[in-house]
C-alpha cells in the first residue's frame, strides 16, 4: 500500500469531517471545529467540526425520530445493512488501516489487523440480528402460558476512546443496527476521523437516516450531560477511564439508564515455573506491545516465578530493544508514538518512579528524540512492590517485572487491584489452569495466550473495569430489553366444557 506523502494528503482531503445528524453532514451550529493532529509528527492532519450542546440535542431528536420505525424493520434488513458494510469496510481495508496510523500512530500491521478485528463485528451482529430470539412456556401450575421476547432498548449513546478508531465504533454501533437501536455516536478527540469514514460507509451501504448520527466534540460533558439527562435516551455505552466512567455512571441515575462500561485495567501477566519461555516471551510481546501497550487490555505487571524470572527479564529485553521505533507508515515500523506528549510524561514518570523504587532498567526508558511523541520499549526488573507502576495503568511499551515464590501468592498479587479486566497465565499444568479460571478475579482470562479479544468472544471485566459485554452472544444482550406477556390458559374454555 502506499503511502507517500501525496497519498496520505488525498485520503484526508477526501474525508467528510462534519457533524453527521439525521443523514446530513453539517457544520457545528455555531462554526466551531478542532484540529486533529499526526501523534508521529505533531503536524495537525485536518479540522473536525465541534458539536455544541444544541448540535447534541438535535442528534438526540433525530435518533428518537427514527427510533420506532427502525425498531420495527425486519431483522434481515438489519442483517443486510451489517453484511454490506462488513464487505464495504472489508474492501477499503488499506484506506482504513493508513487512516488510523495518521491519527493514531499505530504501525500499519497493527492497523490491517484491527481493520480485519473491527470488520468481523459488523459480520458477527449481522449474523446475531437474525438470531434475537425469545421463549415460550407453559406455568409451572399449567394454568398459563409464559410468553418472553425481546425487544430494542431505544435510543442509545456511544462514547468511543482514541486508541482503537474502527474497533470500538463497529464493536458498539453493530449491535445497535442489529438490536433495532439507533445511536449517537461521540468519537474521541484524538482519533475522530476513522469513525467519520465509517459513518461514510454505513450511509453509503443504505443505512437509514437518523439510525446513527455523529457529534465529535471538544466540549464531551457539554454536549453528552443534556442528552444523558434526556428521557427519549435509553441506553448508554462507554469504554475509557475508570474516573469518567464513574462520573458517566452517577449522570445516568437520575434516568436509570441502561449503562455498559468498558473501564481501565491493571492486567496481571502470570508466568509460573513450568511455563513454556519461549511461547511466554512471544505472549508477552503481544500483550504488552499491542498498540503500544496502549489499550486496556495490555499486560501491566508481569509476575514471573523467581525460578525463571532474570532467565524470562533477559529474553524480554533483549526482543523488546530490537524492535523499530518509528512512524507507523514506514513498513519496518513496529512500535509507533503515544498518543500525545501528556501520555508519554506520565510514561515517563512512572518508569522513573519504578528505578526509584529498587528496579532494575533493562532497556529503554526514555522518550525519543525527535518529532513525535515516541518512547522507547523498556524492561524493569525486580520493581519494588509500592512503585506506582504497578497500581496505575501505564499505557505504554513498558514491562516492570515482579516475582513471586508460590501459586497462592501469584493469584493474591495479580487479585491486588481494583481493576478486573484481563489477566493472563503461562503454565503446563491444566490443573493449576482451571484453578486460575476460579481465582482469577478478571472477567478474562488467557491461557498461553497473549490476545484474548474476539467479536464471537463476551468482552468486559469486574471490580472497577465496568459493566456489561461486547461482543459474542452476549454483546447483542446489552441493547435489547427482555419482554414478559402472560397469556391465559388456551385449553380453559375445553376444560370448562
Amino acid at each position: 500500500m502506499p503511502t507517500n506523502a501525496t497519498s496520505e494528503k488525498q485520503l484526508i482531503e477526501s474525508l467528510k469531517t462534519g457533524l453527521y445528524i439525521d443523514g446530513t453532514w453539517r457544520d457545528a451550529s455555531d462554526g466551531g471545529t478542532f484540529e486533529v493532529e499526526d501523534p508521529a509528527t505533531g503536524e495537525v492532519l485536518t479540522t473536525v467540526a465541534s458539536a455544541t450542546p444544541e448540535d447534541g440535542m438535535a442528534a438526540l431528536a433525530a435518533a428518537a425520530a427514527a427510533q420506532k420505525e427502525w425498531g420495527a424493520t425486519a431483522p434481515r434488513e438489519r442483517a443486510e445493512i451489517l453484511r454490506r458494510a462488513f464487505e464495504a469496510v472489508t474492501a477499503r481495508a488499506d484506506e482504513f488501516a493508513l487512516l488510523m496510523t495518521l491519527e493514531m500512530g499505530k504501525p500499519l500491521a497493527e492497523a490491517r489487523g484491527e481493520v480485519t478485528y473491527g470488520a468481523e463485528f459488523l459480520r458477527w451482529f449481522s449474523e446475531e440480528a437474525a438470531r434475537i430470539s425469545g421463549r415460550y412456556a407453559t406455568a409451572p401450575d399449567g394454568k398459563a402460558r409464559l410468553l418472553v421476547h425481546k425487544r430494542p432498548v431505544g435510543p442509545s449513546l456511544l462514547i468511543t476512546p482514541w486508541n482503537f478508531p474502527l474497533a470500538m465504533a463497529t464493536r458498539k454501533i453493530a449491535p445497535a443496527i442489529a438490536a433495532g437501536c439507533t445511536s449517537i455516536i461521540k468519537p474521541a478527540t484524538l482519533t475522530p476521523l476513522t469513525t467519520m469514514l465509517f459513518t461514510s460507509v454505513l450511509e453509503e451501504v443504505g443505512l437509514p437516516k437518523g439510525v446513527l448520527n455523529v457529534i465529535p466534540t471538544t466540549d464531551a460533558g457539554g454536549v453528552t450531560g443534556p442528552i444523558i439527562k434526556d428521557p427519549r435516551l435509553r441506553k448508554l455505552s462507554f469504554t475509557g477511564s475508570t474516573e469518567v466512567g464513574r462520573s458517566l455512571l452517577r449522570d445516568s441515575a437520575d434516568q436509570i439508564l441502561r449503562t455498559s462500561m468498558e473501564l481501565g485495567g491493571n492486567a496481571p501477566f502470570l508466568v509460573f515455573e513450568d511455563a513454556d519461555l519461549d511461547a511466554a516471551v512471544e505472549g508477552a510481546m503481544l500483550a504488552k506491545l499491542r498498540n503500544m501497550g496502549e489499550a486496556c487490555t495490555a499486560a501491566n505487571r508481569f509476575i514471573v516465578h523467581e525460578s525463571v524470572a532474570e532467565q524470562f527479564s533477559k529474553r524480554l529485553a533483549e526482543r523488546m530493544a530490537a524492535l523499530p521505533v518509528k512512524r507507523g507508515t514506514e513498513e519496518d515500523s513496529k512500535v509507533g508514538p503515544l498518543i500525545d506528549e501528556k501520555s508519554r510524561k506520565k510514561v515517563h514518570d512512572l518508569v522513573q518512579d519504578a528505578i526509584a523504587s529498587g528496579g532494575k532498567l533493562r532497556t529503554g526508558g526514555e522518550p525519543q528524540a525527535g518529532a513525535g511523541y515516541f518512547y522507547a520499549p523498556t524492561v524493569i526488573s525486580e520493581v519494588g512492590r509500592d512503585a506506582r507502576i504497578l497500581s496505575e495503568e501505564v499505557f505504554g511499551p513498558v514491562a516492570p517485572v515482579v516475582t513471586f515464590s508460590t501459586e497462592e501468592e501469584a493469584v493474591a498479587l495479580a487479585n491486588d487491584t481494583e481493576y478486573g479486566l484481563v489477566a493472563y497465565a503461562y503454565t503446563r499444568d491444566v490443573a493449576r489452569s482451571l484453578r486460575l479460571a476460579d481465582t482469577m478475579e478478571s472477567g478474562m482470562l488467557g491461557v498461553n495466550v497473549g490476545i484474548v479479544s474476539n467479536p464471537a468472544a463476551p468482552f468486559g471485566g469486574v471490580k472497577q473495569s465496568g459493566l456489561g459485554r461486547e461482543g459474542g452472544f452476549e454483546g447483542i444482550e446489552e441493547f435489547l430489553e427482555t419482554k414478559y406477556v402472560g397469556l391465559a390458559d388456551p385449553f380453559a374454555d375445553l376444560q370448562s366444557g
